[in-house]
């Protein structure tokens, strides 16, 4: 056991606007207007993602990951995480009831059963 902090469970999910803000916006000093002229897109579209307000949409993973040479997947795999993430935070208590499907173990009958271990089969 560690004396290290649990605080992964508290955190709230990561916005991939937040992503675009603090690690590439905020960093490498560009303006939304900038990313938004060179990306051919509306300067709202990439405020309001910077601010968590909207999501980021495919075609938009595709322009960032092509402006700032990493790839779409990066783009949509915070989006999909962060989509989960608050999908599981609001349905917890409905998710909680939700018992396991187990399948029942069936008694194997003779017509189902392997046809080598029938009389007069090779192995039989």
């Amino acid at each position: 056991m560690t004396d290290e902090p649990q605080i992964l469970g508290t955190l709230p999910p990561l916005h991939p606007g937040e992503m675009l803000r603090e690690e590439f916006l905020v960093p490498l000093g560009l303006s939304a207007g900038r990313v938004a002229r060179a990306c051919g897109l509306p300067r709202t579209r990439i405020e309001r993602i910077a601010a968590e307000k909207v999501g980021i949409s495919s075609d938009t993973a595709l322009r960032l990951g092509r402006f700032f040479g990493t790839t779409p997947e990066f783009w949509m795999n915070l989006q999909k995480r962060y989509e989960l993430a608050m999908a599981e935070m609001s349905a917890a208590a409905t998710l909680d009831s939700i018992e396991r499907f187990k399948p029942e173990v069936a008694e194997t009958s003779p017509e189902r059963s392997d046809p080598m271990d029938r009389p007069g089969s090779a192995r039989a």
